[in-house]
Formats: C-alpha cells, sequence, structure tokens
C-alpha cells in the first residue's frame, strides 16, 4: 500500500508540457516565408522549449494591430478556442510591444509571450559555459526592462487617489534600478570574457594557427560537421540551438598542417538585434576567423531563404566579405532511401544532379560523406589565403568550450 501511494504521489507532481497555441500575423513583410513555414519554425522552437503546440491562429493584415496584435474579431476567436483546446500559453510570432503583451495577457488569461522570449528560453536552456549564461542573463535583463511596467498595472486600475501614488510608483523605479544596475554588471563581466578571449586570438595570430569557422542557419549541421572532421563529441541533435555555446577543436590537414575549427551559436529569422548584441563575445569568433565555411541544410524546405538570413546577417556583422567555403550538408536525405548507397556513388549522382560552384562541396556530416573533398578545399583556400604548408604549431588548450 506504502509503494502504491508514493507512486501515486511521484505521479501526481509530473509537470506536464505546457499547451500552446501559436498565433501569427500574414503581412506583406513575409514576401520570403510563407506565414506556415514561419509558424512551422517556431512550432520547432516549442518543440525545443518543451512545450506542446496544440493549435495555430493567423490572420491577413497590412500590419499588427498597434495594441492587441490582432483584430478585434481575431482575438475573440483566439479567447473563444481556448474552451476547445485548452491552452495555456499563447506564443506570438513577432515581438510584441509591452504594451501588447499586457493587452493579450488581460484578454486571454494566460501566459502571452513572443518569438523573442521563447529564444531566449531556449538560450536558457542550453548555455552551460560561465560566458552562455553570461550573455543569456544579459539578453534576458535587456528584454524584461522595457515591459516592468506592465507588472504594475494593476495599480491603475484602482482609479488613483490615496495610496495608490507612492508606493506601486516607487517599487516600479526600483525594479528598474536592479535591473539596469544587473545589465551594468553583467556587462563588465562580458567585457572581462571579451579581453581574455582578445589575449587568446592575439596568441592564435603569433603562432600562425589558420582559424576556421563554422556559420549557418540552427539545425544547418555545424555541430555534426565538427563531429565529423575532428572526431569530435560536441552535442548534435536534431533540434533547434542544439548547441550555444562556442566550441574549438584542432583539426590535421595533410599538406597543411594544423588548422583550428570553431562551430558557433546558429542563426535564424527575426534574431533580434538584442540578442546579436548580447552575444558579442561569441560571435567575435566569426569576426576574427580567417575563413567562414557556411553549412547549408539543403534538405531544409526553405533552404534559400535560410541562406539570405545568414548572409544578412552576416552582412550586419561586417564579415560578408571574408573569404568563404560552402558545405551543403545532408545530401545523403535526398537519396531513395529504399536501396543502400556507398560514397563514391552517391556524390557521383548528386554531382551530376546538382552542379555546385568552385567554392561549394556536397557533403553528409551524419555519413562522413565528402569529407576529404571538403578538407582539399579547405586546404586550398587557406593556402591561397598565404597560409605555408608545414607552419609551426605549439601546444595549447582549444579542446574544450570556452
Amino acid at each position: 500500500m506504502e509503494a502504491i501511494i508514493n507512486k501515486a504521489s511521484i505521479n501526481s507532481v509530473i509537470i506536464q508540457p505546457e499547451k500552446a497555441v501559436l498565433v501569427a500575423v500574414d503581412t506583406d513583410n513575409n514576401a520570403n516565408w510563407s506565414i506556415e513555414d514561419s509558424l512551422d519554425e517556431l512550432a520547432q522552437l516549442v518543440l525545443t522549449a518543451g512545450a506542446t503546440v496544440v493549435g495555430r491562429l493567423t490572420q491577413k493584415l497590412q500590419a499588427p494591430a498597434r495594441n492587441s496584435y490582432l483584430g478585434k474579431g481575431k482575438l475573440d476567436e483566439l479567447v473563444e478556442l481556448k474552451k476547445e483546446l485548452g491552452y495555456n500559453l499563447v506564443i506570438f510570432d513577432d515581438e510584441l510591444s509591452p504594451i501588447q503583451q499586457r493587452l493579450l495577457e488581460e484578454a486571454l488569461g494566460v501566459k502571452v509571450i513572443d518569438r523573442v522570449a521563447l529564444i531566449l528560453d531556449i538560450f536558457a536552456k542550453h548555455a552551460h559555459t560561465r560566458e552562455g549564461q553570461l550573455q543569456v542573463e544579459l539578453a534576458q535583463m535587456q528584454y524584461i526592462l522595457p515591459r516592468l511596467a506592465g507588472q504594475w498595472s494593476h495599480l491603475e486600475r484602482l482609479g488613483g487617489g490615496i495610496g495608490t501614488r507612492g508606493p506601486g510608483e516607487s517599487q516600479l523605479e526600483t525594479d528598474k534600478r536592479i535591473i539596469r544596475t544587473k545589465i551594468r554588471n553583467l556587462q563588465e563581466q562580458l567585457d572581462d570574457v571579451t579581453t581574455h578571449r582578445d589575449l587568446y586570438r592575439e596568441r592564435r595570430r603569433m603562432r600562425g594557427v589558420p582559424v576556421v569557422s563554422l556559420v549557418g542557419y540552427t539545425n544547418s549541421g555545424k555541430s555534426s560537421l565538427l563531429n565529423a572532421v575532428v572526431k569530435a563529441d560536441v552535442l548534435a541533435e536534431n533540434k533547434l540551438f542544439a548547441t550555444l555555446d562556442p566550441t574549438t577543436r584542432r583539426m590535421y590537414i595533410n599538406g597543411l598542417g594544423n588548422v583550428l575549427l570553431t562551430d558557433t551559436v546558429g542563426f535564424i529569422r527575426k534574431l533580434p538585434p538584442a540578442i546579436v548584441k548580447a552575444f558579442r563575445a561569441t560571435l567575435e569568433e566569426i569576426n576574427q576567423a580567417d575563413l567562414l565555411v557556411h553549412v547549408v541544410d539543403i534538405t531544409a524546405k526553405n533552404a534559400f531563404e535560410q541562406c539570405q538570413t545568414v548572409e544578412k546577417i552576416l552582412g550586419d556583422m561586417g564579415v560578408a566579405e571574408k573569404p568563404r567555403l560552402t558545405a551543403m550538408n545532408k545530401i545523403d536525405l535526398k537519396l531513395d532511401n529504399s536501396r543502400k548507397w556507398i560514397e563514391d556513388e552517391a556524390l557521383s549522382l548528386l554531382k551530376a544532379e546538382c552542379p555546385v560552384a568552385e567554392d561549394t562541396v556536397l557533403i553528409s556530416a551524419a555519413k562522413r560523406w565528402g569529407l576529404a573533398e571538403f578538407n582539399l578545399r579547405l586546404k586550398e583556400k587557406l593556402i591561397g589565403m598565404g597560409f605555408n604548408p608545414g607552419y609551426a604549431v605549439y601546444d595549447e588548450d582549444v579542446g574544450g568550450k570556452k
């Protein structure tokens, strides 16, 4: 009996996944992505965060409504859906203003978050190093600060007068000061991290070791490629932002020497500038790299649009003109899976069907296909940039997350 009671007690406290409804406004600005594709990606983010998607709602508008994001009729429809779907979380595909978030929570009676908050939640879940955790916390504080006023909106409904003027207002200002102080402290700590990284990079430059940075859309297979090339053990999952912290490994290329290969955080659509700014220490690895390898998931439905997103972010970072090699990944998933394929046969077929540019290689990181040509192209690019074969390399610790 005791065992049964204990088991029942354990089952009673199991936390059930949140039931989320996804909401988006279809505007003329979404020309490159259909609204359904955008919500498909949002659903993947929700899955990574650990919630369950129970429904979707979209509305065609020239722009989201200023105060409620949705039009009144569509908002009423969303309220009615709560009875049918039993959702307890609503996630909007665009960043909400503080007033929009507050009014929506009042109308819906459930927690309301936007795409930015969802991404930050995933980042917090996957940040394991001190640097990653500092960057996530900074981005969260910067996100929360303008939304604090909404937390005190209950005072407005009291109608003013005695008892409503001083305490609430001073508490709000106190909270703002606390968060601003926290932001300054986090920025100072990240400045120390940046100084440390700058010293580390200077040592690398003095030793003449070329640095190659893997860039690409999230879930394109960057970590899988790093694992395949240098036999590393970086976490690689079929989820968005499965890895967050930058990882550097040393690889050896015959006829050239040692190269440092760095895996960085993946990019995604609608990545707010605040997040990019908060992650400047991590993204500096891309700025300081000698060569970028753009890893592309050729099986993605919106592969071209994903490439455009990556190129835009690289352009915003001022590194669009850096020497580049493109790796078209996951080619094994383009083949007929009813038969077994060997590497040479698969590569010959795919090259014939899909001719690629000179600075592009076809690979399958999962199958380890195309890695010989990848290494060869990497060597040719680096030698062409002035890195001489057989340069001296000193031992140093590059093996872990930094």
